[in-house]
């Protein structure tokens, strides 16, 4: 039975990929990538400032931070207790997401330009 959801997911899953690929033109996906990277910049670089902030509100006042505790924030998670990582972990993830959406925005631009560029 799982043999036979992997093959149908497989089907689906290129059947979607052949869709979009008539669909979305090059163009229309540099667009989109250029969208979604500007999204994600403006939804991950406050919500990640704002989540060092937090993470720094929460631990200061009990500890001291090592030096350059910012470069690997998620380390400190394990300090935190429950009611403290429930502060923090609303901005943990919307920083998460708005680095997501940069991600797939700037992938999606570069392979819609490397369409363009050597398939005209």
């Amino acid at each position: 039975m799982l043999e036979l959801l992997l093959v149908l997911a497989s089907v689906v899953g290129f059947g979607v990929i052949a869709l979009i690929t008539v669909v979305i033109t090059p163009q229309i996906m540099i667009e989109l990538g250029l969208l979604g990277l500007a999204v994600g910049l403006l939804v991950g670089i406050p919500t990640g400032l704002w989540y060092h902030v937090a993470l720094y509100r929460q631990l200061a006042p009990r500890m001291t931070l090592p030096a350059r505790w910012w470069r690997a924030p998620v380390e400190l998670h394990q300090l935190l207790t429950p009611q403290e990582f429930r502060r923090v972990r609303p901005w943990f993830l919307a920083g998460a997401v708005g680095f997501l959406l940069c991600c797939a925005g700037g992938v999606a631009a570069i392979a819609g330009l490397l369409v363009i560029n050597f398939y005209p």
